[in-house]
């Protein structure tokens, strides 16, 4: 499952914390517990990851999530 920003800061009640929650997951350590790497961009654009775009990718693809 992926979510987008956007729907997340919705979900904690925080509409206005988008970059708060982006800065919080590219900060993530452990990102096998809290998999940081399923939240995309609202218009389904793969967006930021510590560990590269072509890893975030790969992860899903792994996942048969599937992405952009």
């Amino acid at each position: 499952m992926t979510i987008s920003y956007e729907e997340l800061v919705a979900r904690i009640g925080q509409p206005t914390a988008v970059r708060a929650v982006a800065s919080a997951n590219v900060q993530n350590r452990v990102n096998f517990l809290n998999p940081c790497h399923r939240v995309i961009g609202t218009n389904g654009e793969l967006t930021c990851y510590g560990g590269g775009l072509w890893r975030k990718r790969l992860l899903l693809e792994r996942e048969c999530i599937g992405s952009n």
